[in-house]
């Protein structure tokens, strides 16, 4: 399972987002995640919009194996039911 996080410097949700990714990694050998950190690597509103196929007003912005996941509480409702999370 590869997750990839899109955020932003100074984003709380996305602070929050690489500690349950975070978490996850040590406790399964199967998850591996990436950060994009979208100012640093010049990734545009526009670009990841495209990519999510709607309108994006919030960071971070998640994928799980190339499907949008949605953001932080999305994927943290996402880890606890389907990977373990706080199991």
């Amino acid at each position: 399972m590869f997750v990839v996080i899109f955020g932003r410097p100074g984003c709380p949700y996305c602070v929050r987002a690489k500690e349950i990714a975070a978490t996850l990694k040590e406790n399964r050998d199967d998850f591996k995640f990436r950060y994009v950190d979208m100012h640093a690597e010049g990734v545009s509103k526009e670009e990841l919009e495209k990519t999510v196929g709607k309108p994006v007003n919030t960071v971070p912005q998640i994928f799980v194996d190339q499907n949008h996941v949605g953001g932080c509480d999305e994927f943290e409702a996402y880890a606890k039911a389907n990977l373990g999370l706080y199991a």
